[in-house]
């Protein structure tokens, strides 16, 4: 029997059927999250544009100059953490993305529905990411990893898209 008459009698599927009714649907993860690099580049962007600005301020006019920053180190860290956590939820919470991100046309998303993540997963999200920052596990996880997802995004199920204008 030909494959147009297996297809006709509804015994094969058409040509060119979508993955979904094969039954190999992607995940969404899988599917739209951005680059590895393009996320490197975000970070590296919000790292200055964000983070720095922040170490300056703390250590010149709140705490006087580096000499009082050396002294009180750990008050002046916790600062420094306190204020980058603020912006950085300021950001994810009302635009979905940080300068960095803007730069590079990413959005943060939940993995499941596309959407913007809810403050739980942002807050579990950013607290993930100085985990993963801190260790050596987490800064190459996204390089073993099929989906190329880093340790924040997989505790928080968030996914970073490129979306291009």
């Amino acid at each position: 029997m030909s494959r147009w008459r297996k297809v006709k009698q509804g015994k094969a599927q058409k040509p060119g059927t979508k993955d979904e009714e094969r039954g190999t649907e992607k995940t969404r993860t899988e599917r739209q999250c951005a680059p590895v690099t393009l996320r490197l580049k975000a970070f590296l962007t919000d790292t200055f544009m964000i983070t720095m600005p922040i170490l300056y301020i703390v250590i010149y006019l709140v705490m006087g100059d580096r000499e009082g920053f050396r002294e009180h180190m750990g008050e002046g860290w916790l600062i420094i953490l306190a204020a980058h956590f603020a912006v950085t939820m300021a950001f994810w919470a009302l635009k979905a993305q940080t300068p960095g991100m803007k730069a590079y046309e990413l959005f943060l998303v939940d993995a499941q529905t596309g959407e913007k993540p809810g403050l739980v997963k942002l807050v579990l999200r950013y607290a993930m990411m100085q985990v993963g920052i801190l260790s050596f596990f987490g800064i190459f996880l996204p390089f073993f990893l099929k989906s190329r997802d880093g340790l924040h995004d997989l505790v928080s199920g968030t996914c970073i898209v490129h979306r291009p204008e």
